[in-house]
């Protein structure tokens, strides 16, 4: 696997300012998608965009299904990426709360990419029973819907907010995750296979403090707002992500939880790189926010494999087989360990977060 930067870390150490840096590669294992039909829910947000331009260029799929509840985004889109010119798109709008929907816009149709959820932490906390009704019982209602098709494989999108959750937004999607993980015992031994990709914040997508920060340096503002100096991130690429959950597809048997290697940085050093002349303002960490996050607890370390380039959480279902886990030459991580923005080993610092941004584009 291609190793994060060329020399190698040390835990919990900042890499040095003037090693090169690399990003992971996540293409490998490769996933094979010619002649299937795939739907993405959420298909117009950032992930879904670009996992459907990625497939695209890549893949022969025979459809490639976007189903989203926004008209706009979806006509947007369709003028972009039109159906004379990309034959297998199609576009189909729909809400993954419900399940009828779901259902018809899921025949024929062999993988499920599920990247619908309500994601910021804020307007969970204000609006919970939307946030419960499109992150729980929309899991709850996709899961209903493969099951009752010829879908074979689904893979649904988490974040690290899940893992020791203290917001509503984290909290909904470890729900999710479980119903994903449990839908494997509703499938059966031969039936629709489920599993689930955890990572951290995504560089430059819609949401991100990356945009912001960047609005306020374009407005002439005189400093940026921190929320705690003391606050990490992890990190990852649009590009990386889409490869991630590729490659997972690829891995999945069943069952499993991916999270992938990725740095972490602090949110003082983001600022910095992006604006250097710019004084920090303390404003307070908001309700919901945690000061580090975690994407494996040491409670998920009795589970937990090192797979080189990812960790894999291992179900608790009988079915799964340890066979797949030596075929892939994975180990079992040490008790008691716990994979947090903060002591990650690979912490940015200001020369690797400039790269990093530009090899993102963000």
């Amino acid at each position: 696997m291609v190793e994060l930067f060329t020399l190698q870390a040390v835990a919990c150490t900042e890499f040095n300012q003037t090693m090169p840096f690399e990003l992971r590669d996540f293409r490998q294992p490769a996933a094979d998608l010619a002649g299937q039909s795939i739907l993405v829910t959420g298909g117009t947000g950032s992930f879904g965009k670009a996992f459907v331009r990625h497939v695209l260029a890549t893949q022969k799929p025979r459809k490639l299904i976007v189903f989203s509840r926004d008209e706009q985004k979806q006509y947007d889109m369709a003028r972009e990426l039109p159906e004379d010119r990309f034959p297998a798109m199609r576009y189909f709008i729909g809400d993954v709360r419900d399940e009828s929907r779901l259902e018809l816009a899921m025949r024929d149709v062999d993988v499920v990419v599920h990247a619908a959820a309500m994601k910021i932490v804020p307007t969970a906390e204000y609006n919970p029973f939307e946030c419960i009704l499109t992150n729980v019982h929309g899991a709850e209602n996709v899961v209903k819907a493969t099951l009752r098709t010829r879908v074979r494989k689904v893979v649904a999108l988490s974040t690290d907010k899940a893992a020791n959750p203290i917001n509503l937004y984290g909290a909904s999607k470890l729900a999710s995750d479980k119903i994903f993980v449990a839908a494997n015992n509703l499938s059966g031994e031969n039936g629709a296979k489920f599993a689930v990709v955890r990572y951290g914040n995504v560089i430059g997508s819609r949401g991100s403090v990356v945009p912001l920060f960047r609005d306020l340096v374009a407005r002439g503002e005189k400093d940026l707002p921190i929320t705690d100096p003391r606050m990490t991130r992890f990190w990852i690429t649009l590009e990386q992500g889409v490869d991630f959950v590729l490659s997972s597809l690829a891995l999945m048997q069943g069952g499993e939880l991916f999270v992938p290697k990725i740095p972490s940085i602090r949110m003082t050093d983001l600022a910095t790189t992006l604006a250097p002349g710019l004084k920090h303002r303390a404003i307070g960490i908001r309700p919901g926010e945690k000061l580090h996050e975690v994407m494996i607890t040491e409670d998920d370390s009795r589970a937990t494999y090192d797979l080189g380039d990812r960790y894999m959480i291992r179900p608790p279902n009988e079915y799964w087989s340890e066979t797949r886990a030596v075929e892939l030459g994975a180990k079992l991580v040490a008790e008691g360990f716990r994979y947090a923005s903060d002591t990650n080993a690979e912490m940015l610092g200001d020369d690797a977060i400039a790269q990093l941004l530009a090899a993102s584009g963000a």
